[in-house]
């Protein structure tokens, strides 16, 4: 049976302008980083998308390594959007990154013109598209000019292999840097993708301000902390959960007694807000106007379902946050 959108699926989802440009994303977007590789379900990764899409997540973000293997998101995804969503290209925000190790030798890694554009190549073929909406360099590179790396993406747009680009886990400088040369050359830079959650704090110390100075969008991975701002930590590491994974990012010695005592008070808090921990997270990271989205990831269903539901409850109180800041320093 053809897949059919919901058609209510713009009605209560929220949209943030990217910083100054014309693009507005969801609050809400799905990363493609685990769980849509080809060590997983297609099933699954088909059915967590076409419910993204139902809930008016428009934008679903990937990069040229992910999977594992390397490259199998990508693929799938390209495969989910050729059954279910060729007809809908022009509703999609569609993202891809090259900055990581892809293949062997000196040309599949770092900054360099030839890397990105190659990447993006291939990219474009596993799956299936003529452009991506936005082409991030994933990581900063030390021994590439920065002059190079922004001149490809400018590149990149010139060509019509993406429409906008962005940078990922840039520190505050780069980016002021990367600004002004892709600024020079007219190209799109429109967003910034940083980690940033509770636990992890870094971009409040002078990125949020180049960003907001430069007007720049601000989409967060890891708003969740790789899981453990959610309900699922609270008693044990369940058996299916990325801390168990041997391919995870999340080891389960990050887990201390001490950071589970924090989050058995925010889940508490979050329960008094008529929220799960995970939706008031969420909320948390886009208190902030400069950040656009908090880019999720899921592995069922009822996690993306979970997760669109903080856009009911995104406002704090004063004292909401100081109670927050308090549990997180303790």
């Amino acid at each position: 049976m053809s897949y059919l959108p919901a058609p209510t699926r713009y009605d209560a989802m929220a949209y943030r302008r990217s910083g100054r440009s014309g693009l507005k994303l969801p609050v809400v977007s799905l990363g493609l980083w685990h769980n849509f590789g080809g060590v997983d379900s297609l099933e699954n990764a088909r059915e967590m998308i076409r419910r993204a899409f139902d809930l008016g997540i428009t934008h679903f973000d990937l990069a040229n390594n992910y999977g594992p293997p390397p490259g199998s998101a990508e693929e799938n995804f390209g495969r989910i959007l050729a059954q279910d969503l060729r007809s809908y290209r022009d509703e999609l925000v569609i993202s891809t990154k090259a900055g990581w190790q892809m293949w062997p030798g000196p040309y599949g890694d770092w900054g360099s013109r030839k890397y990105l554009v190659a990447s993006l190549d291939q990219s474009l073929k596993r799956m299936g598209l003529d452009y991506v909406d936005i082409f991030y360099h994933h990581r900063p590179d030390p021994e590439t000019p920065l002059e190079e790396t922004m001149g490809a993406l400018d590149y990149i747009v010139r060509s019509g292999r993406a429409l906008y680009v962005g940078v990922s886990s840039y520190n505050h400088e780069q980016t002021r840097k990367a600004a002004k040369i892709l600024k020079e050359l007219g190209t799109p830079f429109i967003i910034h993708q940083p980690k940033y959650n509770m636990f992890d704090r870094w971009i409040e110390n002078g990125l949020l301000k180049v960003l907001k100075q430069e007007g720049i969008g601000c989409i967060v991975f890891s708003p969740l902390a790789q899981g453990m701002l959610t309900n699922k930590y609270l008693k044990d590491i369940p058996a299916d959960s990325r801390a168990a994974k041997a391919h995870g990012f999340l080891r389960k010695e990050d887990i201390t007694p001490e950071r589970l005592k924090k989050i058995k008070k925010l889940n508490e808090m979050a329960r008094a807000r008529g929220q799960s921990l995970a939706q008031m997270a969420i909320a948390w990271t886009l208190r902030y106007p400069t950040i656009t989205s908090a880019l999720i990831g899921a592995s069922r269903v009822e996690q993306i379902e979970d997760c669109v539901a903080a856009i009911n409850h995104l406002e704090f109180s004063e004292k909401e946050l100081k109670e927050i800041e308090k549990i997180l320093a303790e």
